[in-house]
């Protein structure tokens, strides 16, 4: 849990205004969090923290490389990350989340733990089809496509009982 540390920003001492901090995301980081979806990376996050009076703006940027395994072939591969982000935290009574971009944290606050944004915002980052490098150059061919139809042309024939019944729905 000392590494968590590592990911905190004391916001009692910051005045109103824009502040920078700097972030690098590795192995360790992921290990942090039960049940990663990832076990390693080398990644960069930028935070540009906004402090206002009764809010906190903050946008990171994400940029590094990440290790993903191919849902095709299950090899492991390098996929190059690049995200930007916002979070707004809102003062108030008690900690809850608002939404995805904003949480609210109580008055007192003294210091904000952004390891858990940083997590949530590489995660969101990683592509729902993960496909090895490799795969990046086949054509159009290799796609299953779905159709209802089994390349038989339809006909078009109404049953007489339905015309009948459009005819009641005419009448009202």
């Amino acid at each position: 849990m000392k590494l968590l540390k590592n990911y905190d920003i004391d916001i009692s001492e910051l005045n109103l205004g824009q502040h920078e901090f700097h972030f690098q995301v590795d192995d360790k980081f992921f290990e942090l969090f039960d049940y990663s979806l990832l076990d390693h990376g080398n990644l960069f996050v930028h935070v540009l923290l906004d402090k206002k009076i009764s809010f906190i703006s903050m946008n990171f940027s994400v940029s590094g490389d990440i290790e993903l395994v191919c849902d095709r072939s299950l090899d492991q591969f390098e996929y190059h990350l690049e995200g930007e982000h916002e979070m707004v935290l809102k003062y108030g009574e008690e900690a809850q989340e608002l939404s995805d971009e904003a949480d609210m944290i109580p008055y007192n606050t003294q210091r904000i733990n952004v390891a858990k944004y940083i997590y949530e915002f590489i995660s969101v980052d990683i592509p729902m089809k993960k496909l090895h490098p490799r795969f990046s150059d086949e054509t159009v061919e290799d796609q299953i496509i779905y159709s209802s139809s089994d390349g038989l042309e339809e006909t078009t024939t109404t049953d007489p009982r339905w015309s009948e019944l459009k005819k009641l729905k005419k009448k009202e």
